[in-house]
Parts: C-alpha cells; structure tokens; sequence
C-alpha cells in the first residue's frame, strides 16, 4: 500500500463518525439512483415483452394483389440467415366468421407452421386452459373469444368462411397472448389446416421473424429487405408500426438517463464539497507532511484516494440498498396477487453504476487535491 493510501485511510478512520455519516448519505443518493434506473427498465422491459414479445418483430407480407406468397421457403432462409433472428415461422390468415347462436362473429383464423406456434409466439407458455394442436380438426382460441363465444376445451367451433364453406373444429385449447385485438378474434389452426380452408395450396401469407434483439428490429429488416431485393414482397418491423409505444420509451429512457445523471452530479458535487472541508481540518497535518519530505503530488493522492475511498464504499452500499429497495417494492406492491413491476436484475446496469459512482467520487477529489497543491509548510506554520 502507498504512503498516500495509507494516509487517506487514517484520515478517514480518524473521524470514524464523520466518514459513516458521509458514506452514509453518498450510499443513499446511490440507491435511489440505482432503484430509478432498473425500476424504469423493468417497467421498459415488461412494457415491450407485453406488447411485442409473444409476437413476430418483422413480418414479409406480399405488397401485391395476391396476398400469398409462392417462395417463401427461400425467404424463410433468408431471413434466418441474419444474425440476430431467434426465429422464422410462417402462416396462412384469412378473415372468417364464428357462429354465435343466430349471429356470426367475424374473426381471423391463422394456420401457424410449427416454429411460428412454438419460438414466435409462445403459445405453450400462453396456454391457460387444455392443449396444442395435434391434428387437423382442432382449433386454439383466445380467452376473450371463448368468452364472448361462451364456449370452452372439447367444445366444437363452427368456422365460416367469406366464400361460403363451413367447417367444425374442435377446441384443444385457450390461449391469452395480453393482446385484447389478438384474445378476442384469433382462432389458430395448423399451417395445412389454414391452406386448406382459404385454398392457398402450399402458398402462405406471410413469414414472421422473432429476433433476440427486438430494438434492432429496423436494422434486421432493413438487411432482410436488401437480400430479398423483391418489390412483390413487404418487410414490416415493429419499431415502425409502433411509433407511439417507441416514443413513450425512447422519453422513458431520457428521462431516467437525465435523473440518474442529475443523481450522480449531487454526489460528486457533495463529495468535493466534503474532502474541500478536509483539505481545510487536515491543513496542518498536510504542512507537517510536506515539511518531512512527502511531495506535493503525493500529498494531492491523499485526497483523491480519499475521493475513491468514499465511493467504493458508498457505491457497494447504494448498490445494496437501491437492489433490495427494488425487491421490497416489487414484492410488496402487488395488484391482485401479482407485482405492478417484473423485477428484472441487469448485471450490466449494476456494473455500469458502480463504475460512474467510483469513477465520479475520484473526479470529485482532484479539487482538493489541487487545493492541497498549494499549501507549504511555511504557511501552515505561520498560521500555527
């Protein structure tokens, strides 16, 4: 351990109360904006898995009069040759009606292919009621829908289409995707079941990409599109048909960066502030040092040591504290037996804090340090 290092621990343990209460209100204005920050991304998080996780981020639809599409085995390809593409399924939808009693309720059935039931929209994990498909004369329909329709597993559905065929399924399962416009109208079949009934033949309507990374959505598809290089095909992303959710999060995202920011300035500020005073306590202290050789660089570091110092130690204990704030409030504030906020744990985030707060406790003490530059021996003395 340095001579400054060892001097700036003496320093601090010589005013054990002092340097408590120091790190103490440091480690508070930490774990406020440590909360802040994973509060909002987890409010941010929880908002976009709601709305656009159980559902493709880019969709290919024909832009033509013919709302098939004849190759999109290759475009499927293409697609999930992009790095960053978790998973590419295809569907045949067509509109239809339901019989509802005397009345018919218009719905849309889609025939998803297995990687579009499993990996883009999740279905299994959506289920709250019976099963997934496992044949041709089945059907999955959303919670809403079973409602109005007041129908339920092993029920049969009678599905009507615009050119006049009917046909029954049997319900195998409920599904609850968050989605009102999805719940309320959707009736899922299988990808051959779809084709059969609206006479695509082997033509689907769209390929619908799920990607690991939903906010580089716009750059995936921009890729995807170029590779196509098809004027007969549309390339969709959600980050363009969502205009208004995007710019309630990117306002989200300012807003926490510019509190967190105003957070972390305080804290140097008060930080400067406090070892300014110590330069002023420890003066005679520092003259004596200086008079027994130490040199003035050296004397500097024990200031910004003691900046380091204090924001190690406040910065583990904010962490600490922000975290478990988050924790209480998530397990505490609950609506119906459920938490208001999915609490999510970024490592990322925890580091990155850690770093500014540490980091901004160091800046913080090269004021007093330069203020330390200053003082001689002589001057100490005469004060003396």
């Amino acid at each position: 351990m340095s001579l400054p290092l060892r001097i700036a621990v003496r320093f601090l343990l010589s005013g054990k109360t002092q340097t408590l209460l120091i790190v103490g209100g440091i480690a508070v204005a930490i774990s406020v904006q440590v909360f802040v920050g994973l509060l909002l991304d987890s409010l941010q998080k929880g908002l976009v898995e709601q709305t656009v996780g159980n559902s493709p981020q880019i969709t290919v639809t024909s832009a033509g009069e013919n709302v098939t599409i004849g190759r999109w085995g290759e475009v499927a390809s293409i697609a999930a040759s992009r790095p960053g593409v978790a998973a590419v399924g295809v569907a045949a939808s067509a509109n239809a009606f339901v019989k509802k009693g005397n009345d018919s309720v218009p719905v849309l059935v889609r025939g998803l292919d297995d990687a579009a039931t499993a990996d883009v929209y999740h279905l299994a994990s959506q289920l709250f009621e019976g099963r997934l498909l496992s044949g041709a004369g089945e059907a999955l329909i959303g919670r809403d829908l079973a409602a109005e329709l007041d129908i339920s597993v092993g029920d049969r559905l009678q599905v009507r289409t615009t050119e006049g065929a009917i046909v029954d399924y049997d319900v195998s399962g409920l599904f609850d995707l968050g989605v009102a416009a999805i719940d309320g109208s959707w009736v899922v079949t299988n990808l051959r079941t779809a084709q059969n009934l609206f006479g695509f033949g082997n033509r689907v309507t769209s390929i619908e990409v799920s990607v690991s990374d939903i906010f580089a959505a716009d750059r995936i598809a921009a890729e995807i599109e170029a590779l196509l290089a098809d004027d007969g095909l549309d390339v969709s992303n959600w980050k363009d048909e969502n205009e208004s959710l995007l710019s309630a999060i990117q306002s989200q995202s300012i807003s926490s960066n510019m509190i967190q920011s105003v957070i972390i300035i305080s804290v140097a500020i008060a930080i400067a502030s406090i070892l300014s005073i110590t330069v002023l306590q420890k003066r005679r202290q520092v003259g004596i040092l200086k008079a027994m050789g130490i040199k003035d660089r050296a004397a500097s570091l024990i200031f910004v040591y003691q900046g380091l110092l204090i924001g190690l130690m406040s910065g583990i204990a904010g962490l600490a504290l922000g975290v478990g704030l988050l924790y209480g409030f998530t397990t505490f504030a609950t609506t119906g037996g459920e938490s208001v906020v999915d609490f999510r744990f970024d490592p990322a985030f925890i580091v990155r804090s850690f770093v500014i707060a540490v980091g901004a406790s160091g800046l913080a003490g090269l004021a007093p340090a330069r203020r330390s530059l200053r003082l001689t021996p002589i001057e100490v003395i005469r004060e003396g």
